[in-house]
């Protein structure tokens, strides 16, 4: 079959989709990963094809004119809108929609705003997700506002923020529907949605329709190998701390660099520290020889080589502690608006991390009883075994696979 992915977003929301589509083709289907095309190298680092979209989100976001937007500043908002915002959208949804006519099955991540051509070929639409964040459920709120202090009897309401998308950017997507002449009025269509998250650590909410499945997460192995000198400061001595925050810039209210190298000492403990766009001054660390500071590195094959992880919260590294068996401290930057406190309180509920604190309310005091309790507490580490086994047995991407193949197989038979 001809299998299509679309997604947008940051790294976050490409490098999951890549790692299903070469599970895909391995097992056999052609596969066309489309999304912005500064992901070029990750997508065809993964042997499949790939569809640019003439649209780079984050070098927008990361423009002056982007922060400005970012911060909320309705002016910037307005004058960007028609300039730079609407045609970056109209223009992905163009190849989008030009992929998806020509292909079987098309898996859409919600950020393409895919839902807005679905009507055309519902038979072959299904959203693919590893964010929770657009089904409602009484269970629990919408996961993207986790920093918000929501009463449970307005969880299913949180929802409808999500699925506002579709009415709030009506002037780019009509103009989309314009160009190919489909309908200017038109309803999103009810299709299949699959989930890459594991049921062992999120349950599958009671009141989810039979249509919505959550398979496991979609785990990939990288070609790329831990580094010698990385190597050998693990064997030097006892697994280590790990901290890494990501791709994202973040501000903090205490000296970082400053408290882990205390904790270092504190601790008699080593750290590697995984430099991001937010921790880009580590020269307190430099020369230090209970330190390691890395560019980046694999974190299947890093993470099961340490103690413990500290983190931001995102749902990729926080299922890669799960797989490795590792207990963490979640510290989440995106706050209050964003899944990683979710996942962080979630994960303290369930006795496989410290209790979460987001990076701007953090203070060294917190950060150390943190690290300490991180460093102490057996029973995070009797948990994370014991669910690095049931992940280990579940196999998402093959049970994705299979649900993608029973969908194609149904509409034949329709």
């Amino acid at each position: 079959m001809k299998i299509a992915i679309l997604t947008l977003g940051t790294r976050g929301d490409v490098q999951p989709y890549a790692v299903l589509g070469q599970a895909l083709k391995e097992r056999g289907h052609q596969i066309t990963l489309s999304t912005a095309k500064n992901f070029e190298q990750l997508v065809k680092s993964y042997d499949i094809d790939f569809a640019p979209v003439e649209a780079d989100f984050q070098e927008l976001l990361n423009s002056d004119e982007g922060k400005k937007m970012m911060k909320g500043n309705p002016f910037a908002v307005k004058r960007n809108l028609n300039t730079l915002v609407y045609p970056l959208i109209t223009n992905s949804l163009t190849e989008f929609y030009t992929l998806a006519k020509k292909s079987d099955i098309v898996l859409y991540h919600v950020k393409t705003l895919a839902d807005s051509f679905a009507d055309q070929f519902p038979h072959k639409m299904i959203k693919a997700n590893v964010l929770p964040i657009i089904e409602p459920t009484s269970e629990f709120a919408n996961p993207a506002f986790s920093g918000l202090p929501i009463p449970n009897f307005m969880n299913k309401l949180t929802y409808k923020f999500s699925n506002l998308s579709i009415k709030l950017l009506s002037k780019p997507i009509g103009q989309f529907r314009a160009k190919f002449d489909l309908p200017k009025k038109f309803s999103v269509p009810t299709v299949k949605n699959i989930y890459g998250i594991s049921s062992h650590f999120l349950s599958v909410p009671n009141d989810f329709p039979p249509r919505s499945k959550f398979t496991g997460f979609w785990f990939g192995t990288s070609s790329t190998e831990l580094t010698t000198d990385l190597k050998d400061f693990i064997n030097a001595g006892e697994p280590p701390l790990l901290l890494t925050f990501g791709s994202m810039p973040f501000k903090c209210k205490f000296d970082l660099q400053t408290a882990i190298v205390k904790l270092t000492k504190q601790f008699g403990t080593r750290i590697i520290v995984v430099k991001g766009w937010g921790f880009d001054q580590t020269e307190k660390l430099e020369n230090n020889p209970s330190i390691k500071v890395i560019s980046s590195a694999p974190y299947e094959k890093l993470f099961p080589l340490t103690k413990a992880i500290i983190h931001h919260g995102g749902i990729g590294t926080t299922a890669e502690c799960l797989r490795a068996g590792k207990p963490f401290l979640i510290c989440p930057i995106l706050y209050p608006i964003g899944d990683q406190k979710f996942w962080g309180q979630h994960a303290y509920k369930k006795g496989l991390a410290v209790k979460p604190t987001p990076i701007s309310k953090m203070t060294e005091k917190i950060f150390m009883q943190s690290i300490s309790e991180l460093l102490t507490n057996k029973v995070l580490y009797d948990n994370a075994k014991q669910i690095q086994t049931l992940i280990k047995n579940e196999n998402g991407l093959e049970k994705t696979i299979d649900e993608i193949e029973k969908t194609t197989a149904n509409s034949s038979l329709a």
